[in-house]
Order: C-alpha cells, then structure tokens, then sequence
C-alpha cells in the first residue's frame, strides 16, 4: 500500500478548513490503495517523512515565508530525505492574508532541492477560504493521492 504523508502547520481556522478540504479529497473512497497520514508539521519525525511515498504540504504565508513549524520539519530530515526521496510527487495548498510570493518560492526551493515532482499546481487562498478554494483544496488532495495510487 502507498502512504501519502500531509505535513501541516494549521494555526488557523482558515488553514483547518484547507486542511480538512485537502483530506477529504485524499481520503475519497475512489482512492484505493493509498493510506493516508496525517502529521502536524512540529511533530513529523524523519522517519515519517522517508516512509511516505507523497506528500501534501500545508502552511499559513507568515511575513511572506512558509510557517516556522513546516521550516523546522525540513530543517529536521533534509539530509536524510535528499537522495532517498527524488521523483516522489507532491502538492501544496498556502494561506495567506498578503503576499505569499515569498512561501512559494521556499516551497519551490525546498522540493527542488529534494528532488521531487509536483503532482498538481499550488493552491493559494488569500483570507477566508471561499467555495471554490476549498474545492481547490480538495482536488489537490485527491490528484495527489490518485497520482500514488497509479503508480
């Protein structure tokens, strides 16, 4: 069985309510074959990370970068993840309330560096999340959890 690993820092409602879209979606019963871990982004251990076959990162923008917490979890296994993890897919989903130009770009970084492949584009919701944004995160979910299921 695949693992898809959600790493997730949701210090807001409007992060929870992303979070729950983009489980909800990699969680649909058409999915089979992918489990699904769920994992706040302070407490993801290396050995999490390595274990996942895909992931779906989630973080608030805060002053224009990626949470602390999410910082810390790559911080924490990069080196261990660099050669280990290349070509597994991934998706992000980013809330903010101004820009989050610069969360993209160390999202962008991040993953480059490890190698990985984006399995869909990022969804970006700038304050409270409307329907459609939360379709969006949804979607993200299930293509990412669909793509592992393929493989």
């Amino acid at each position: 069985m695949k693992r898809l690993l959600i790493v997730h820092h949701t210090p807001s409602p409007h992060c929870h309510e992303m979070f729950e879209a983009v489980l909800s979606g990699a969680t649909d019963p058409e999915i089979d074959g992918v489990e699904v871990v769920r994992r706040p982004a302070l407490t993801v251990s290396p050995a999490e990370m390595l274990e996942a076959d895909g992931y779906l990162l989630g973080t608030p923008a805060n002053l224009g970068y990626i949470s602390g917490a999410l910082k810390h979890a790559f911080d924490q296994a990069y080196y261990q993840l660099l050669d280990a993890t290349r070509g597994r897919p991934f998706g992000v989903y980013l809330h903010g309330n101004e820009g989050t130009e610069g969360a993209e770009r160390a999202i962008d970084g991040i993953t480059a560096g490890l190698g990985w492949v984006k399995a869909a584009e990022t969804v970006v919701v700038m304050g409270k999340p409307a329907r459609a944004d939360l379709e969006a995160c949804w979607n993200l979910g299930a293509t990412v959890a669909a793509q592992l299921m393929e493989e």
